[in-house]
């Protein structure tokens, strides 16, 4: 452990205890001596000097900040009124979404319309309805086989359309037709999907007549109850790899608009009798059932044989997050089947959950979903005691598995309490009946009428068909059509929606006036952003909500907590604070002030808010009005000046609508310049305040180059490069050859460096960034450059800004040996080897001299090595320092020199875990015999059914084709989403300067550690270790993946954060009609489908798992 050296009045002592230590750890010869405080502290005012000269003759913050005053009449300085700012973007983002509102308006009064006027069919036929089936253009269902063999899948009668390529949904469409979209395991030639598609093909003309409206919609889209999805414009469908699963009605915006919020309890029967393949029909039902669950529902899971407990650590509903949801998904896997049935354990214990009102929850629709083989208790005492006469909570009953039990008392347990009973013969039938209870939740909003219509907008998510992020408002459609007693129909026909692109709405706030670290956000009623530069989901998954709190966007206190809680209640606001941040490399926390100012988005569920650094209180927006000075500025722009001015990197922003963007920056140089040949500055077609800024700073920076940089020798001091970066777009790197080996994004707002640079005083070292693994082969070939870089601070007419970022890129290897000189006891007449200790003279130990004893680091704010007297270090340059020094990181951990910050990264990507695979052979999967192949009426009966369902569902479960100790949510492994940990170091404001020992026996060492003045750098000095029997726990900055279980879920849902449901609740009517609560049938399958799609699962089973070659004969 390390202990710190004593003060006040036992200071006498503790210096000699120091000395004492000293003596016994010094290096053999008596005549050294470790460094005193006093010498160090020279050292570090030597090292600080070195810095600030070089910085001042080349950084050239003053002769900038005059060059800005001289050319004052060139810009204006604007301010940020952070409140109007925000009320001005609320505004537009209300209006953007307004318009959007009156297209779904129209169209789900238009859906009801025409279904109400719509005549029933028995007998309508596929060929009698026109249609674009999207998927008719997916020739083939992709199997495994190696040799890339491919299914033909049958025949249609689809429209042959053409399409075109259309930047806004960034694939081809055709703007005269709607798509249909039938899920794989629908027939889609049934009378109810055939019936459909007759009414709903009315709806191409509203599509068609909102556009004419509106020409930048996106996405509009009907999702029928019965799982046909009509969308437009038309486009052919996305399909996966595998077969095709998606169905509208699990889509997150379908189940947010066709019902309200949701408290649920699953209970799973595992008695004895519930075992083999029904047991894993249950568990997957569960699976599927939560997935019927969004971010505004309440769920807990139990299973019960004689008594019931929940199947994870939640002791209470929790929010049906993708987080909680996943544990259950986890913990329901480990269900065993042993002892007897106890429906009364299952029932109180869902009902007791239930009527807990000291915890979050949805408080809207209760309901309880029981999945049992079957039983013959009805439990009516239960229900009297808990649920009767009122009846608030709805019990769904599941029947699993084939059995011969009597399925009378489940129906009459979903009859008697406002429920449903449904049958799960098959893995098949899982999908289709744990979604339709929505049906059932439905009714109340139907019979609630137009107080029901109300439009919502959902959280974000990846659009199924490539837009990208999007947000989706909603509106429930319903069935107008009443019986022959004149009764309403209760029933949903749908939900509508109109997808918003994120994009779109980030257009409307305001950016680069904002500067590199302001920004605008916005937040939903759950806490989760809709918009943050944080936002950066890094998969593809548009099976799941991008659901990223706030509170997980940014590091987490209690003013945030605050600020959050405010934007769901729909409040306005402005708070100042203090706050930690990380940077834009993840490697560094800063210790930032912010102005946080919000108020809600009318009309919406969203919330919006903007963040201002004191120093973007006001910016800079030119004013270039003379153009021979645009000319003359803009030529500084051009290649052929680079040799002479320095290397201009320019940001790659949309200054002109016609501008083509690169990620290589001299191709974008080029369509830059020669866009600039054919359009001026001002005009229309280009942003100008982002033109003439650039122009500007283009000037400027070339001002500086002239009046400092030219007329001084980088290699005197030993630069590689210096440096200026403007808020404009503008990185010129001086001289230009220096330009090969700047690794900094152009992008001055994206560069860890300039972003830093605005947040702290003095000057911010950054040296290259090296992981763990990085043995240093660049040394070999490559100079080794360190940025250093500091703000410039402007002050005008009292208004005080930070327009542009200065620097140096330092040499490593001439500035390490110059570190070393300078933390030496050589004066500046010694020569090199002139002074040193020897065993017949008594001095100190010094960094140059004693470089085998001592140890001399300069380590940065993030606890990476920057500088090193050990030759050695030099490769590590960059490293966190416990990577170099074990025992020396922790000692400054432990002595309160760092700070540690740990967070999570809820939006990363991970390699799939390796699984166990300990078979070679299929289970679960019915192979028919020769005699069943031969047999028609086998064909057409429920086990062949059973089995084709089985195919579709082995593909997306693929335990059904493996061993039971294997999961997996694919046959093939994938890239998947994950959660990182992070750790950041950062200085404590505790200590400047310390003396301290590393106690450990005869291994113990000395050191001393000192912040220099006006950086970003800590100067260690130590012994080096005189053995190895004192190793330190290593610590750890690299982000790595999460443990299992990490963050704990189980200890977070109970400290939930605040969060509110929609304000309208629809979960009961007088008027309901309860008596349709049960039945087990699903559509009737196609002979040809089931046929082919047979001889599919025998070909692709046996390529998967080919027989031994004993077995074929």
């Amino acid at each position: 452990m390390a202990m710190a050296a004593p003060t006040g009045s036992a200071a006498l002592c503790g210096h000699l205890a120091l000395l004492l230590l000293l003596l016994l750890a010094a290096p053999a010869a008596l005549g050294y001596s470790f460094p005193q405080q006093h010498t160090m502290q020279y050292w570090a005012r030597r090292l600080e000097q070195e810095i600030d000269g070089v910085m001042r003759i080349f950084g050239g913050v003053q002769q900038l900040r005059g060059i800005y005053n001289e050319n004052r009449n060139l810009f204006e300085v604007k301010e940020n009124v952070p409140r109007k700012l925000v009320e001005k973007v609320a505004g537009d983002i209300e209006s953007l979404l307004a318009k959007k509102v009156r297209a779904l308006k129209r169209l789900a009064n238009a859906a009801e319309k025409f279904q109400k006027a719509h005549h029933w069919q028995d007998n309508i036929r596929e060929e009698d309805i026109e249609y674009y089936d999207s998927k008719a253009d997916t020739e083939y269902v992709s199997t495994d086989d190696p040799d890339g063999e491919e299914i033909e899948r049958e025949k249609s009668n689809s429209l042959k359309l053409e399409f075109t390529d259309d930047a806004n949904f960034k694939t081809k469409v055709n703007y005269s037709y709607a798509a249909v979209q039938i899920p794989t395991d629908i027939y889609k030639g049934s009378t109810v999907i055939l019936n459909e598609l007759n009414w709903t093909q009315a709806l191409e003309d509203v599509f068609i007549e909102n556009r004419k409206e509106d020409p930048s919609l996106l996405w509009q889209v009907f999702g029928s109850a019965t799982g046909v999805t009509r969308y437009y414009p038309a486009t052919p469908w996305r399909a996966p790899n595998k077969i095709d699963l998606y169905d509208v009605r699990r889509r997150p915006w379908y189940i947010q608009g066709a019902s309200s919020p949701k408290d649920m309890v699953i209970i799973v029967d595992v008695s004895g009798s519930v075992s083999g393949l029904t047991l894993k029909l249950m568990k997957t039902s569960v699976y599927e059932m939560l997935d019927t669950l969004s971010d505004d529902d309440y769920v807990n899971v139990a299973s019960f044989n004689e008594k019931a407990k929940p199947v994870s650590c939640f002791k209470h509903l929790v929010q049906a997050n993708i987080r909680n949801k996943k544990v259950f998904k986890e913990d329901v896997q480990g269900m065993v089947a042993k002892g007897t049935t106890d429906y009364k354990a299952g029932f109180e214990y869902a009902f007791d959950q239930l009527q807990n009102s000291n915890i979050t929850r949805a408080n809207c629709n209760k309901m309880i979903m029981m999945f049992t083989d079957g039983g013959e208790d009805r439990v009516q005492d239960v229900f009297e005691k808990y649920n009767w006469p009122n009846k608030t909570v709805r019990v769904f009953t599941f029947s699993v598995g084939q059995h011969n039990y009597d399925v009378t008392p489940l129906q009459w347990m979903a009859c008697a309490n406002k429920g449903y009973y449904f049958e799960i013969p098959s893995i098949g039938a899982i999908r289709i009946n744990t979604q339709e209870y929505l049906d059932v939740l439905g009714r109340p909003m139907v019979l609630a009428g137009n107080r029901a219509k109300q439009v919502q907008w959902t959280n974000v998510y990846q659009d199924a068909l490539g837009l990208g992020l999007v947000v989706t408002g909603t509106l429930p459609v319903f069935n107008l059509t009443e019986d022959s007693s004149d009764r309403k129909n209760q029933l949903i026909l749908g939900v509508m929606g109109i997808d918003v692109a994120l994009n779109d709405i980030k257009k409307l706030t305001p950016r680069y006036n904002l500067g590199a670290n302001g920004y605008v956000f916005a937040i939903d009623l759950n806490g989760y952003v809709l918009l943050h530069p944080n936002l950066q989901p890094q998969i593809i998954n548009f099976r799941e909500p991008v659901t990223l709190d706030f509170l997980d966007a940014e590091l987490e206190d209690e003013n945030k907590e605050e600020i959050r809680r405010s934007m769901i209640d729909g409040n306005d606001g402005q708070r100042f604070i203090k706050t930690l941040i990380k940077s834009l490399d993840e490697q560094y926390i800063d210790e930032v002030f912010r102005t946080y100012t919000w108020a809600p988005i009318k009309s919406t569920n969203y919330s919006l808010g903007l963040v201002l650094p004191p120093y973007s209180t006001y910016y800079i927006q030119a004013n270039l009005s003379d153009q021979i000075l645009q000319v003359k500025y803009f030529e500084y722009l051009l290649p052929n000046s680079f040799e002479s001015e320095g290397h201009v990197f320019i940001a790659p922003r949309e200054y002109c609508k016609d501008l083509d963007l690169s990620d290589n920056n001299t191709e974008f140089l080029e369509n830059f310049i020669a866009l600039m040949e054919k359009v001026t500055p001002d005009s229309k077609q280009c942003d100008n305040f982002l033109l003439h800024n650039l122009i500007l700073d283009t000037g400027i920076t070339q001002q500086l180059v002239e009046r400092v940089w030219k007329d001084q020798d980088l290699n005197t001091y030993s630069l590689l490069a210096v440096f200026a970066a403007t808020d404009g777009g503008i990185t010129r790197v001086f001289p230009n050859k220096a330009a090969d080996d700047w690794e900094e994004e152009p992008e001055p707002f994206n560069a860890s460096f300039y972003r830093r640079s605005l947040d702290n005083k003095g000057y911010i070292f950054k040296p290259p960034y090296r992981d763990a693994g990085y043995r240093g082969l660049d040394l070999e070939n490559n100079t080794i450059g360190i940025l250093v870089s500091t703000a410039v601070e402007l002050s005008i007419g009292g208004k005080t800004l930070k327009p542009a970022v200065v620097g140096v890129k330092l040499d490593l290897e001439a500035w390490a040996e110059k570190f070393k000189v300078l933390a030496s006891n050589r004066t500046d007449r010694d020569q090199l080897g002139t002074r040193r200790c020897d065993p017949s003279s008594s001095c100190e130990m010094d960094c140059e001299a004693n470089n085998k004893d001592l140890i001399c680091v300069l380590i940065d704010d993030g606890g990476f090595l920057v500088l090193s007297n050990q030759e050695d270090h030099w490769y590590q340059v960059g490293k966190f320092f416990s990577e170099v020094d074990a025992n020396l990181m922790s000692a400054l951990y432990n002595n309160s020199f760092y700070a540690r910050k740990e967070s999570y990264d809820f939006q990363s990507v991970c390699a799939p875990e390796a699984q166990s695979n300990t078979g070679a052979a299929p289970r679960g999967v019915f192979v028919p015999t020769v005699a069943d192949l031969l047999n028609l009426a086998w064909w057409t009966s429920a086990a062949a059914w059973s089995l084709f369902q089985q195919f579709l569902y082995g593909l997306t479960y693929s335990s059904w084709f493996q061993t039971e100790d294997v999961t997996a949510d694919s046959m093939e492994a994938r890239e998947t989403s994950c959660i990182m940990k992070q750790t950041q170091y950062y200085f404590s404001t505790v200590n400047a300067t310390y003396n301290a020992i590393i106690d450990c026996g005869n291994c113990s060492r000395l050191f001393h550690a000192q912040r220099l003045a006006n950086t970003n750098l800590l100067f260690v000095v130590a012994d080096k270790p005189l053995c190895s029997q004192c190793e330190s726990v290593k610590l750890l900055q690299a982000e790595v993946r999460a443990p299992p279980r990490d963050p704990n879920q189980c200890e977070l849902v109970d400290r939930p954060r605040y969060r509110k449901g929609p304000h309208i609740c629809f979960d009961y009517n007088a008027t309901e009609d309860t008596s349709d609560c049960g039945r087990g049938a699903s559509f009737a399958p196609s002979l040809g489908v089931l046929l082919s799609l047979q001889l599919l699962l025998l070909y692709s089973s046996a390529s998967r798992h080919p027989l031994p070659p004993a077995a074929c004969l």
